[in-house]
């Protein structure tokens, strides 16, 4: 889509099932949205159930067809679009996971950055170039053609071709000429290093383990029980003392943090001030409790463990960290307690952290444990254990130097136009997973749409309202060459928008009418509202269908697309396509793995597709790209924690998972297809045929599937990406 020279291009979706067109939208209104409004557009919102929270910006586009990019794995060379958004909430199409340095030194999902947000960016100070808050001042999304940089330390970016980066040399595109055209300019090569640390570390999960950690040594670090006898000393009351808990700290962050944790296993805290704010020193905060029962509870809570997990270690440092650590160019964590020491050493051993230790040759035996490794280590430290004294965790001012591997090891193509997101800050910049990213593509159609990302994927679609006239109009151009052009490979055209604006009968009317071959591709069920406009497509012209059915297990069905009309309909769409004399065939995707691809699961799925008349069946096994890769394992860590340790050792190393796998996947649904005749000519094929029997799908199982190749036919060199 074209609006006055700016570029906004056709993002990646599907689509959801779609009612009848009259009664779609019964209770419409016109909202206002200025940037749009000011440029011919008109935004709507709707009443009914499945449309509440959506918004859907009516544009006037000034070009609908579309090249595929030339790198791209797809067999076609043309699309047409004529909506962006998606509404089916799939749970593996989902971009935006790139982490943004907070300026608070923890990490957040770009797509969930927002306008008036505090992150880091860069100054030029002299020589250097050093780390410096800044404020998010717009933030946008759009669509792309999509690219994979990886670097040397496995740090990989999945960013435009427009994208620029911070190199040892200045600043450089992703993709670039030397000479001649518009993509003259500083580009990425082979071995460019880019400025910064690094890929940044996974957070620690919130378990118990973590929380006993931390309040180990948090309250071991700074806390005192029973009255002013240090932790563990605990004694036997004296006569007329009583048990009691306190801690007192500046930051009130660790004090929360603390509170809380307590009281999660019911030990209530009183919070005080404990000392005022003087001329020299700050306020001092305090929390406290008392009671045998509670100071005994908290005792338990923080013994030293006889095998510590790695999420206590995680919690434990955190703790000692905010009661007792700093950092000023260099972390160090004090302490005189020789068995604090010890399993801060350990701790840091333990997750590969490197430390030298500093005796102070003091009265009170004082220890400096300092982190070596540079901000690259100290980040790391941070986002592994997660301390939560926001001030500790100051970069501001840190020169950006480091000796992480950050040299470019490879750019890659992935052939697919994604969505991508990008922010204005007042620097210019921001650290986009470890490296300084420029602000670069595509402000101004965010700022011409009012659009901003994540979310809006899911609740703002944009309507190509005279996609209609635009493909007729370039059908009828001297230079158009008679292409095949391809549709729903993108965004599905017969999502439910579909049913209110009925742009899809005009435009197959254009391909009819110009005798021009085209294909669709859809989930949905609203295709048989245009079969016999199809009918006299397929009379004059090639016609190509396929529906998108990549189980029959309705349990997972409803649990990774939610949005989407059950498999059950879209192959009756499929058979109604077929009896027809509309050749459809089903493209099964995605093959989940340990959660559709056993051999009972893959069964019915082919005689299912089978009965519904498939003229062919093509499996596609999950791919996790990355940004994808990240929110789906969120999605099975919660949905299925047993599959975890599996999904990495099937997609550790890639985003796509292991050949052999694919190879068996496909010469599973190969051997199925011959079993069931899918594509040979039977009788009934046609007009007056029965309705696709159903088969009951198995129950899914949990348990391991076999990842060796079995014999058969080989797969394809390449898996497809639609998905």
């Amino acid at each position: 889509m074209r609006w006055d020279n700016l570029r906004l291009d056709d993002q990646v979706a599907d689509e959801a099932d779609v009612s009848d067109g009259d009664t779609l939208f019964p209770a419409a209104r016109r909202d206002v949205a200025l940037p749009l409004i000011e440029r011919g557009a008109v935004a709507r919102t709707f009443d009914t159930p499945g449309f509440r929270g959506m918004t859907f910006f009516e544009v006037q586009a000034k070009s609908i067809v579309n090249r595929v990019p030339e790198a791209s794995r797809m067999p076609f060379q043309w699309t047409i679009n004529p909506y962006r958004g998606c509404q089916h909430s799939c749970i593996y199409c989902l971009q935006g996971q790139t982490p943004i340095l907070m300026a608070d030194g923890r990490t957040k999902p770009l797509a969930e950055v927002r306008v008036g947000d505090e992150i880091y960016g860069t100054m030029k100070c002299g020589y250097y170039h050093r780390y410096a808050l800044t404020t998010v001042l717009a933030h946008w999304s759009t669509v792309k053609p999509a690219y994979r940089v990886v670097l040397e330390d496995g740090t990989q970016l999945t960013c435009s071709g427009d994208h620029r980066f911070l190199t040892e040399r200045g600043w450089k595109h992703v993709i670039g000429t030397e000479w001649g055209g518009p993509l003259q300019r500083p580009f990425l090569t082979i071995n460019n290093k880019l400025m910064g640390i690094g890929g940044f570390a996974e957070p620690p999960k919130d378990t118990l383990a973590y929380r006993r950690g931390y309040l180990c040594g948090m309250i071991r670090g700074d806390g005192s029980l029973q009255g002013d006898r240090p932790y563990p000393q605990l004694e036997p009351c004296e006569p007329g003392q009583r048990y009691t808990f306190r801690l007192a700290l500046i930051d009130e962050e660790g004090l929360a943090k603390t509170r809380r944790y307590l009281a999660d296993v019911g030990i209530h805290c009183r919070e005080f001030v404990f000392a005022e704010e003087s001329a020299t020193r700050r306020r001092v905060m305090a929390i406290s409790t008392g009671g045998r029962d509670k100071v005994r509870t908290i005792q338990w809570l923080i013994d030293w463990p006889p095998e510590p997990s790695q999420e206590w270690r995680k919690g434990f440092l955190a703790g000692i960290f905010d009661a007792e650590g700093s950092y000023s160019g260099s972390l160090r964590i004090p302490n005189t307690d020789p068995q604090i020491i010890d399993w801060t050493l350990s701790s840091l051993d333990s997750l590969g952290f490197h430390y030298v230790v500093e005796p102070r040759n003091l009265p009170n035996g004082i220890v400096y444990v300092r982190l070596r490794g540079g901000l690259r280590e100290v980040l790391r430290f941070f986002h592994t254990v997660d301390p939560a004294i926001t001030r500790k965790r100051s970069i501001d001012g840190v020169a950006l130097k480091s000796e992480a591997k950050l040299r470019v090891a490879a750019i890659e193509p992935l052939g697919l136009e994604l969505p991508m997101y990008d922010i204005t800050t007042g620097t210019g910049d921001f650290i986009a997973n470890g490296v300084v990213s420029h602000n670069c593509y595509a402000r101004n159609s965010h700022t011409y749409l009012d659009l901003d990302a994540g979310a809006d994927f899911d609740t703002k679609v944009v309507v190509k309202v005279n996609a209609p006239e635009l493909v007729r109009k370039k059908m009828a151009s001297p230079s158009w060459p008679g292409e095949h052009i391809a549709m729903g490979t993108n965004v599905d055209c017969y999502q439910r928008a579909e049913g209110r604006y009925q742009l899809m009968p005009g435009i197959i009317s254009a391909l009819k009418d110009a005798v021009n071959p085209f294909s669709i591709l859809t989930k949905g069920t609203l295709i048989l509202r245009d079969i016999e406009l199809l009918a006299e497509a397929a009379e004059v012209t090639d016609v190509g269908l396929n529906v998108s059915v990549g189980s029959v297990d309705k349990e997972l069905w409803r649990s990774v697309e939610p949005g989407t009309p059950a498999p059950a309909r879209r192959l009756e769409a499929c058979a109604a396509l077929n009896e027809r004399g509309l050749r459809c065939g089903v493209l099964m995707g995605p093959v989940i793995p340990f959660l559709s691809d056993s051999p009972a699961q893959l069964e019915a799925a082919v005689s299912q597709i089978a009965a519904a008349g498939a003229t062919g069946v093509t499996p596609i096994v999950l791919h996790l790209r990355p940004g994808t890769r990240e929110w789906y394992f969120a999605w099975l860590r919660a949905q299925h924690p047993s599959l975890v340790g599996r999904y990495l050792d099937l997609y550790g190393r890639s985003a796509y998972a292991p050949k052999a796998y694919q190879a068996r996947i496909a010469g599973q649904v190969r051997e199925l297809a011959d079993k069931y005749a899918i594509g040979r000519p039977t009788p009934g094929r046609g007009h007056g045929r029965r309705p696709p029997r159903v088969i009951p799908a198995p129950r899914r199982t949990e348990e391991p599937t076999d990842l060796s190749p079995e014999p058969g036919p080989r797969a394809p060199a390449e898996q497809l990406t639609l998905l």
